[in-house]
């Protein structure tokens, strides 16, 4: 099913921040938010807007999230599963990093093939796939140096993706927020 809408939030008129992202699952959410709850620092991510980034557009102009959209629209992939490698820190968060995926990283150049042909230039990043559970104040990111979590990575759950989003991040104070403006299934 695919759904496109447009809701234009940003500081610019007609442009918005966003990203594409593949949402995480039922089972998935829970065991991340209990690994938060057993967390002694951060600010926890809410559970649905959990997810794996696949690419980060910042502000982009509706004509060009129009023009990625119809470019997302031709990839083929077929359904794969994800495994998580447990938890880590770098810069501000604490994530639960995924797992070496052949099939996730062709998806994410896929992605990024298609935010290129869509006239989207990006900075060139190292793909880091990974879910941010959690936000940390300066002082915060120290003391989580030391944090072992007792959920061993065997205990973390698989997922299959059979699809991703395009969506609106919009900031707010109390934390930000994420609107799907289309959703993709792999195929």
């Amino acid at each position: 099913m695919v759904c496109f809408t447009l809701r234009p939030t940003g500081k610019t008129r007609g442009s918005m921040r966003s990203f594409v992202a593949i949402s995480l699952d039922e089972e998935t959410k829970v065991a991340f938010s209990q690994i938060q709850h057993a967390l002694p620092v951060g600010r926890p991510v809410l559970p649905d807007n959990m997810h794996l980034t696949l690419v980060f557009l910042g502000n982009q102009a509706e004509e060009m999230l129009v023009e990625l959209h119809e470019e997302l629209l031709t990839l083929s992939i077929p359904p794969f599963d994800v495994a998580f490698s447990g938890v880590e820190s770098f810069g501000h968060v604490l994530a639960v990093g995924v797992a070496d995926c052949q099939a996730l990283t062709e998806l994410h150049q896929k992605v990024q093939t298609a935010t290129r042909r869509a006239g989207i230039m990006l900075p060139r990043r190292r793909f880091r796939p990974h879910v941010t559970i959690a936000r940390l104040k300066p002082k915060q990111h120290e003391a989580v140096q030391h944090v072992q979590h007792p959920r061993t990575n065997r205990e973390l759950p698989e997922m299959l993706v059979t699809g991703f989003t395009l969506y609106q991040s919009t900031l707010r104070p109390e934390g930000a927020r994420h609107d799907a403006l289309a959703h993709y299934t792999l195929r």
